[in-house]
């Protein structure tokens, strides 16, 4: 009885990390999502994100990715930060590149909030490719890879969804593993 008892906690805990579903919530970065917080709120606590936080707060985006939205979020993890060139994102954080810094990061969000279904269905209707407005105004475009959600910036550059539908209260966001670049 005991050995059942212990089991049916373990399985019980495993869901809630796994899936979230005891609260609605996702693990991204060691840290629980809530979907009752915003974009900005739930980042500052995902330890792959690090780099994403600092540079939005150097471009001064804090308070925009806390407002209403909703916002559909690529994030790039501290990972794909590390696979730019060395110094790129020292460089970009300097007041005198903030234009830049805010035109990249920008490039990453899309106004309206986009579950992975929805990109997924966009997708299928656009017989392989969505094409996505992005905030800074470029195109991003969306395309299966076996089961796998891949976007390609406007140089070819390219970066897969690694978590989806990390949903929050004014928006979605989808982790993704390279950094996304506008020309």
């Amino acid at each position: 009885m005991k050995k059942i008892i212990i089991l049916a906690v373990a399985l019980v805990a495993s869901a809630i990390s796994t899936t979230g579903f005891a609260q609605g919530t996702k693990m991204v970065g060691g840290a629980e999502m809530y979907p009752s917080k915003d974009i900005v709120d739930n980042a500052v606590n995902s330890k792959d994100h690090t780099t994403l936080v600092a540079a939005v707060k150097a471009a001064g985006l804090v308070e925009t990715l806390k407002s209403d939205g909703p916002f559909t979020v690529f994030a790039p993890t501290n990972d794909a930060f590390n696979k730019l060139p060395e110094g790129t994102v020292g460089t970009l954080v300097k007041p005198e590149n903030k234009a830049m810094l805010t035109k990249i990061l920008t490039y990453h969000v899309v106004s309206g909030k986009f579950s992975a279904g929805d990109v997924v269905n966009a997708i299928k209707a656009g017989k392989g490719t969505a094409v996505f407005t992005t905030v800074s105004g470029g195109k991003l475009s969306a395309m299966m890879n076996g089961k796998n959600v891949v976007l390609k910036d406007e140089n070819g550059g390219t970066a897969t969804v690694t978590i989806a539908d990390v949903n929050q209260k004014n928006g979605v966001i989808h982790v993704i593993d390279s950094v996304v670049l506008p020309k």
